[in-house]
């Protein structure tokens, strides 16, 4: 039996117990995300930089840090909205900035890996001390370091003395059982309290004695680090709507986050509650594709009947929007058998007791999302939060080791939705790095599900990208000098375009399948080199078709305005008037982009006759403007808000 946890109130402290546990050398972990506690970190940090004779190990991920308001416009947009949607108090994590900085401390060592996308992409520090590993890998890596103490953000029990990892039991458990596997001691566990991190039951709750600190500071807590929720646009909506299409009735879902997983999660809503504007959206977007042999043969596009089942590393504002949808329905029972039967549709009474029971409709390792996220799982009725199963990153992200046969006959028909930066025309993805080798984020769990899609037998990767980023640069290559995903995992593939379908096709049908999904005006580039190394025969280079955004947006204009595909399909933490300056900013940021660009639009905004918009230029501080350069920017915002007025279509 453990000893009761030792009970403090204090940031000092706590902090000399863990250095008088630790010794000169502290090898601390910590979760990723939303599991660090920051206050708590801040006074490690500052009391290791104070003490040049003790040193710091940091073993984490995904270091969350709000975004810097910028300049200009973008500042004067920025600087309120963050400030109220973090809270002017924010403990923003030293360590982070210090690394952005290039100015960590000689005696303190920040490993990640995973990196907030592309925060440290000019850190050298960062950079070279960042750890490649697959989810799946990090706590073998983390244990084989010796980690001597860790902390984590936890949840109480309301009314009761137990304790919940909540949004983090991803690696915790893991970790201790690698450090026993290497007969290591156990680490220091030390728990700060979270009034604000909802309460959740079932894997991810312990006795308080799991822990040998509990850290409860006095006052209120800062807000929960939230995410503030993306537009979603033309290009996203697109390939939402075609993955949608490949889900199958009655199987599992698996997705990241984004604007291109929002509307995903807003086409499957769709198909499931407003299927007549579903299919009618399909078929302005690609014409004949609910009936074609691939959706048929993997997916489909009636409305759920059977329901999904969540098994993903994360949980997102996607997952709380299919639960509040009814598409999330499908549940999962830790029983073998009685899982066999619920599949074959001969479950005994027993099955259907237990299901009702026990049964999950959602298992996730983290979670991390909106402030109405956070909301959603606070406020859950206990029958249906007794559904959400938060355990470990081992169970969700690997199919051998644990138990593979209940895995298999959970994961059904699983479809495995993932985000890159760029494919190449063989079926290799660009997932976390740029050819040079600087991070740009990390490999996370996507190699493991596309293996995992490839080991279970009904089961799809799919992969969704851009066909196009920033001035028209293509997002499909001919080759890449950095690969996230290798070509022979190649499976679907989606961009704004169609889909391609790589699986088991030889090189060429590849080519010719990339081809078909890649921007207008970089298909013919893309052609020639493949005929160049002998992929593509010459009388398959000419590709013919409408790849363009103008035409795409065509097709998508009327859904869009009549509020089917809204701007924020997950809900915004933008005000009205917010959301009309942000379409403006836009705007504005496209026409400018060039010198040439700037020129004309800064003529057009002095120039050209521009109604005034009061509110828009009070919420920027250019109602009054008393500078000549702040004269400029309020004629060039009057200007993009003028252009914004032209398409009046509906945006929530």
């Amino acid at each position: 039996m453990m000893a009761a946890p030792l009970h403090l109130d204090s940031l000092d402290t706590t902090v000399d117990r863990l250095l008088a546990h630790a010794g000169p050398h502290l090898v601390l972990a910590a979760p990723l995300g939303l599991g660090k506690p920051h206050r708590l970190l801040n006074a490690i940090t500052r009391r290791i930089a104070a003490e040049p004779e003790r040193s710091l190990q940091l073993l984490t991920a995904l270091s969350l840090t709000p975004p810097s308001a910028g300049s200009g416009l973008q500042a004067r947009f920025l600087r309120p909205f963050l400030e109220r949607h973090f809270g002017a108090d924010f403990p923003v994590l030293d360590y982070a900035l210090a690394m952005r900085a290039g100015r960590l401390p000689e005696n303190i060592r920040v490993e990640e890996f995973y990196l907030q996308s592309g925060a440290m992409l000019r850190s050298d520090q960062a950079q070279r001390q960042y750890v490649s590993l697959n989810y799946t890998h990090v706590a073998r890596a983390v244990a084989e370091r010796g980690a001597n103490a860790l902390v984590q953000k936890v949840a109480r029990e309301p009314g009761g003395s137990r304790l919940s990892l909540s949004c983090n039991p991803d690696l915790s458990f893991d970790l201790l059982d690698e450090l026993t596997r290497l007969g290591k001691p156990r680490p220091l566990l030390v728990a700060e309290v979270d009034p604000q991190l909802p309460w959740l039951d079932g894997p991810c709750a312990v006795d308080a004695d799991f822990f040998d600190i509990v850290l409860e500071l006095p006052g209120p807590a800062p807000q929960l680090f939230a995410l503030p929720r993306e537009p979603v646009n033309d290009a996203d909506y697109a390939i939402g709507l075609y993955a949608s299409t490949l889900v199958r009735d009655g199987g599992t879902l698996q997705i990241g986050i984004g604007s291109l997983s929002d509307a995903l999660c807003h086409a499957l809503v769709l198909r499931h509650t407003r299927n007549a504007d579903y299919l009618a959206v399909l078929e302005a977007l690609a014409p004949g594709l609910a009936q074609s042999p691939l959706v048929c043969a993997v997916g489909g596009t009636s409305p759920f009947t059977s329901g999904l089942y969540g098994a993903s590393e994360m949980v997102n504002d996607g997952f709380r929007r299919l639960a509040e949808a009814g598409v999330l329905v499908r549940r999962v029972v830790d029983d073998v058998d009685a899982m066999a039967r619920l599949n074959r549709g001969t479950p005994t009474p027993d099955d259907l007791a237990l299901r009702e029971a026990e049964g999950r409709w959602l298992d996730g390792a983290f979670y991390l999302g909106s402030k109405d996220l956070y909301r959603w799982l606070r406020e859950l009725p206990p029958e249906q939060a007794r559904g959400i199963g938060m355990t470990r990153v081992s169970h969700i992200n690997e199919l051998y080791g644990n138990n593979e046969a209940l895995e298999r006959e959970q994961r059904r028909d699983a479809r495995f939705f993932n985000t890159c930066m760029m494919m190449t025309a063989l079926g290799a993805a660009v997932s976390d790095a740029l050819d040079d080798g600087r991070v740009v984020s990390g490999v996370g769990g996507q190699y493991n599900f596309v293996a995992m899609a490839h080991a279970l037998h009904d089961a799809r990767s799919v992969l969704m990208l851009r066909a196009t980023r920033g001035r028209g640069d293509g997002n499909i290559r001919w080759n890449y000098g950095h690969t996230t995903i290798p070509r022979h995992l190649r499976d679907l593939v989606i961009s704004e375009y169609g889909i391609a379908d790589l699986r088991g096709r030889s090189d060429e049908d590849c080519v010719r399948a990339m081809l078909a999904i890649t921007d207008a005006a970089h298909q013919p580039a893309l052609a020639k080199q493949a005929v160049a190394a002998g992929k593509l025969a010459p009388a398959h280079a000419n590709v013919a078709g409408d790849n363009q955004p103008e035409a795409l947006a065509a097709r998508l204009r009327r859904f869009r305005r009549s509020g089917v595909l809204p701007d924020y399909p997950m809900g915004s933490d933008f005000t009205e008037v917010e959301q009309r300056l942000a379409r403006a900013l836009a705007r504005l940021r496209a026409r400018t982009a060039t010198r040439r660009g700037r020129l004309r639009a800064i003529a057009a905004a002095l120039f050209a006759p521009t109604p005034d918009d009061a509110e828009a230029l009070a919420r920027m501080g250019l109602d009054r403007p008393s500078s000549v350069g702040e004269r400029i920017e309020a004629r060039l915002l009057r200007w993009a808000l003028a252009g914004e007025r032209i398409d009046d279509r509906p945006r929530r």
